[in-house]
């Protein structure tokens, strides 16, 4: 996508906020209101939209002559935020690594950047729970990028923009991990999708929460497009709050 070389894909739009401030919300709709984000690629443009928050938020008297800044009707959501500096090379595995003391010894949510869902985080938080293993995973069926066609005798009978990709899951990127998951990180060359859920899943540690309701990754410049099409319509199934 083009617009991630100029920033960090988090910081990627959609109506005119980061597609990480989304996801945010999604969470902080869930009661989740502490983050702890991992910096890698341009971070700084992340701690800068934090660190102007609240003017961005607020409108504001500048007083130059004695370099002052007033806030008026000051709203912000009541969120905490950590800002970890992860390194330009280090792999996914590697960067949750990094967040270890920052986290408490408690079973904790973990997605990426660049996608949105209508999932209800308090149902994989309770199955998790339940389950007792190690890590869950959000298991979800991505819609298709051609559209479908049913054809009978040559004539389409129906047509559907977005089907849903038959019945192959994919992993959504929406966890829950138990802490037990950073014995399974070596180190920063670690890649989190490939030795630690491989060792789990054979290890019979890796649960899946099937979730068959909107999810949608923004990978490309047109997916970007579908979501902020969504959002401008005021049909984003994602906004939740």
């Amino acid at each position: 996508m083009e617009e991630t070389e100029a920033r960090p894909k988090p910081m990627v739009e959609i109506g005119g906020r980061p597609i990480l401030w989304h996801i945010m919300k999604i969470y902080a709709a869930n009661g989740i209101t502490e983050f702890v984000l991992p910096l890698g690629y341009k971070g700084h443009m992340i701690k800068a939209f934090f660190a102007d928050y609240h003017l961005q938020a607020a409108d504001v008297t500048i007083d130059l002559a004695r370099n002052t800044v007033t806030l008026h009707r000051h709203t912000a959501e009541p969120w905490k935020v950590t800002l970890v500096d992860t390194g330009l090379e280090t792999m996914t595995g590697g960067r949750l690594a990094r967040l270890r003391e920052h986290l408490d010894d408690e079973p904790f949510c973990m997605t990426y950047g660049d996608g949105v869902t209508a999932l209800d985080l308090q149902k994989i938080a309770d199955f998790h729970e339940a389950h007792g293993r190690i890590a869950t995973v959000t298991a979800v069926r991505p819609p298709s990028r051609f559209g479908s066609l049913a054809i009978e005798n040559g004539r389409v009978t129906s047509f559907d923009e977005k089907p849903l990709g038959g019945e192959i899951w994919i992993n959504g990127g929406f966890f829950v991990l138990s802490p037990k998951i950073f014995d399974y990180i070596a180190g920063d060359s670690t890649v989190f999708e490939r030795e630690p859920l491989e060792a789990l899943a054979r290890e019979g540690e890796l649960m899946a929460h099937p979730f068959e309701g909107f999810w949608y990754s923004m990978d490309t410049l047109r997916d970007r497009k579908h979501l902020e099409e969504l959002w401008a319509a005021g049909k984003a199934p994602w906004k939740i709050w």
